[in-house]
């Protein structure tokens, strides 16, 4: 899915995170809390999700309100990783400036030697996100710009649905 953030000033950040889970709660991900969507949500805490089928002429667009999943869920997640991605997310220091990819790989390979026999424990700095949704909006491709467009809208506790012009 494309996540969307924004800074405090308002200014816009998009990239593809991997949806990891769909529950009650909401739509979940996971990733570096020092990132820089990490740092955008704990600054301006709401998100846009896309998830776009451009095959099927379809997408969903998600917006809302984030918070962190709880450090037991994460936990959970982080174990259910392979290693090799584990070790990844812990040598990265996601969104900072490097000096080099050979950095990078030196700090991964020493990393691996230091938990060759033993479990990888998840960083604080890593864990789940969760977008609890106000808004959800299905797109279908229509014939000559005749799109369908529904969205339904968190309202007095419960939810609206709105058909949207194209």
């Amino acid at each position: 899915m494309v996540l969307s953030t924004a800074t405090p000033s308002g200014r816009p950040s998009a990239r593809t995170v991997l949806l990891r889970g769909v529950t009650a709660g909401g739509f979940e991900f996971h990733t570096n809390y020092t990132s820089r969507k990490g740092r955008e949500l704990a600054a301006n805490p709401f998100a846009s999700l896309l998830l776009p089928w451009y095959g099927l002429g379809r997408q969903v667009v998600i917006d809302g309100r984030v918070e962190k999943m709880t450090p037991q869920e994460s936990d959970a997640y982080w174990a259910s990783r392979p290693t090799e991605s584990q070790l990844s997310a812990l040598a990265s220091p996601q969104s900072q400036v490097i000096d080099s990819r050979e950095w990078l790989e030196n700090r991964r390979s020493g990393l691996v030697a230091r938990h060759r026999e033993d479990a990888v424990p998840r960083p604080d700095h890593w864990g789940g996100f969760r977008v609890v949704p106000d808004a959800v909006e299905f797109w279908q491709l229509g014939p000559h710009r005749m799109h369908d467009r529904l969205r339904y809208r968190r309202h007095e506790g419960g939810w609206k649905s709105e058909l949207l012009a194209p």
